[in-house]
């Protein structure tokens, strides 16, 4: 049975208590509920209890929402359920994941560029409590995955970069730092994503490093953060054929599954060889890379019978709830495993201080929490990753500092932040506004209302009427996005960079580092990893020179091509 003396539970004896008693309570259905974590679409109350008192849901996760609206359905989530609940939340790049009011403090990787530790912690910090202030008290994060493949279109900006090492050294600094402020983190997304260059949203991808690869590297990483303490790993549909052959030496290829299916990745790898005691959860059910592997009348059940101890979200929770009952009847899943499930869900709980935390009403706290989102300590912290991420991939020649007096008529080429699914931020306006504020005048190339005769008009004009040329990008990563590419405009390519060699021309990535890949030979190239106006604000100083780039590569912008680093 579990150890909830042992790491990462650390109970006492109340806590043991609690979690023995609630178990001992619970009917079948009952524990039954507890394993479902579905996604929360609305704040209606009678769907609500319907969620809490009739299925009896162990947690819930909400997309972010306005802080006090969604503190609000937390709390009463909170007082209509018997057993307190789990509230998970995606706090990878701030508070922001759990309240849109929240501190965007960066993206991952911006916070890897610092190469400073001390970011990771502040990035936990501020995660954990504007997190807690809105009843959050499960991270979805940090995401512990390594961008060994820059052609991944998910991991990217969201990884803390492409060295096993310091990924290792800023999860356990994210983790430590939520843990300390009660909240639980869910290291993610093992066995570890960014290998293939497909997206499991989309298809069972896999993690092809031989077992030594793996060992030395997305090994070392979970071993770190376990042994930090972490109350929760998130598995993600991901198959390690490597190290399933390993452990199955019979095993045939149809029958090598993802590892939220692979009982040899999650008891043998995970909870055998890496020593993790914890709580372990599947990533988003509703994912192809879980839907495509087996029939889910028999995964929902074989999910948890394979060691996963949480199943998150789901296609239909009656349906689920029905398969994962049924699983019961037609042995797929033992009551002895349900009840270790539950036992590490409960334990979760009463780590957290959730069981007195409900006896005391203090759950969710009062409105007067909410001071915390973006206040000043957080905003202050969020401008110092700013300034010491954005990084100087390559200036040959020598364009920068820029002035007013040498670069005043500025041809700006905005790639990204298009209407659509995939729309990313459009932080454009504000870094024009900036440059304008500098005395700067800027000229936005018009794709839409072009004319196509000036496309053979000579090559005079262009520099007679633009001292330089700034390509601002920013297509940011998306769920079912499968390529992370510059796409030029039509016809021909309207905004390519062909005159970089008659005007100086900088680009300026605001999310993906990899765009060298399509821009190669632009000789001024940074990388700024997140769209936000902190960031912006740093970028328009270094451009000026009034402050350096401190920023360290995560990763090999280059992506290992020749003719990038001309």
């Amino acid at each position: 049975m579990v150890d909830l003396h042992a790491k990462p539970f650390h109970l006492d004896d109340d806590g043991m208590e609690w979690v023995k008693n609630t178990l001992a309570s619970m009917d079948l259905a009952a524990k039954v509920g507890q394993l479902f974590c579905p996604i929360g679409f609305t704040d209606d109350k009678e769907h609500l209890a319907k969620l809490t008192q009739k299925m009896r849901i162990g947690g819930i996760l909400y997309r972010p929402g306005p802080g006090e609206k969604v503190q609000e359905t937390h709390r009463y989530l909170q007082e209509t359920s018997e057993i307190p609940l789990l509230i998970a939340a995606n706090l990878e790049a701030g508070g922001n994941g759990s309240a849109v009011d929240g501190t965007f403090f960066g993206k991952q990787l911006q916070v890897a560029a610092t190469d400073n530790t001390e970011m990771a912690r502040r990035l936990g910090v501020i995660a954990a409590r504007e997190g807690s202030a809105v009843g959050v008290n499960w991270a979805f994060a940090p995401v512990v995955d390594i961008d060994v493949n820059f052609r991944n279109p998910i991991t990217n900006v969201r990884t803390f970069g492409s060295d096993s090492e310091r990924v290792a050294r800023m999860g356990k600094a994210y983790t430590t730092a939520v843990q300390e402020h009660g909240v639980a983190v869910s290291i993610k997304h093992f066995p570890g994503d960014g290998v293939d260059e497909r997206d499991h949203h989309l298809l069972t991808s896999v993690n092809s490093l031989s077992v030594e690869e793996w060992d030395a590297t997305f090994g070392n990483v979970y071993q770190e953060c376990i042994d930090a303490g972490a109350l929760s790993v998130m598995v993600g549909h991901i198959a390690q054929p490597a190290y399933s052959r390993y452990l199955r030496p019979e095993i045939k290829d149809t029958d090598i599954m993802p590892a939220t299916l692979a009982p040899e990745l999650l008891n043998d790898l995970l909870r055998g060889k890496l020593g993790f005691n914890g709580l372990i959860t599947t990533d988003a059910t509703p994912m192809a890379g879980f839907m495509m592997a087996m029939k889910r009348e028999t995964a929902v059940p074989a999910s948890i019978a394979a060691g996963c101890d949480m199943f998150l979200f789901n296609k239909s929770i009656e349906e689920d709830f029905f398969f994962m009952m049924k699983g019961i009847e037609t042995g797929i899943l033992t009551v002895e495993r349900l009840d270790e499930a539950v036992t590490r869900i409960l334990g979760v709980k009463a780590s957290l201080g959730l069981h007195r935390k409900k006896r005391e009403g203090t759950l969710v706290p009062g409105v007067e929490a909410l001071s915390v989102l973006k206040c000043a300590e957080h905003m202050k912290w969020a401008g110092e990753c700013a300034d010491q991420s954005v990084t100087l991939v390559k200036d040959t020649q020598q364009l920068l500092p820029i002035s007013p007096e040498r670069h005043k008529r500025i041809l700006l080429i905005s790639l990204g932040g298009e209407d659509g699914f995939y729309k990313s931020t459009n932080i454009t306006p504000y870094f024009i506004s900036k440059l304008e504020a500098e005395g700067f005048e800027i000229k936005i190339f018009d794709t839409k209302n072009f004319d196509f005769r000036t496309m053979f008009a000579g090559v005079k004009a262009m520099s007679e009427q633009h001292d330089a040329a700034i390509y601002f990008s920013n297509f940011e990563t998306h769920s079912n996005q499968t390529t992370v590419r510059i796409n030029w405009a039509p016809p021909y390519g309207l905004d390519m960079p062909w005159f970089i060699q008659e005007l100086p021309t900088m680009f300026i990535s605001m999310a993906n580092p990899y765009h060298l890949l399509d821009v190669p030979r632009i000789p001024t190239f940074i990388n700024a990893y997140s769209a936000s106006e902190h960031v912006v604000d740093a970028i328009i100083e270094k451009l000026l020179g009034r402050s350096s780039f401190k920023g360290i590569n995560p990763v090999d912008p280059f992506c290992g091509y020749w003719d990038t680093r001309l």
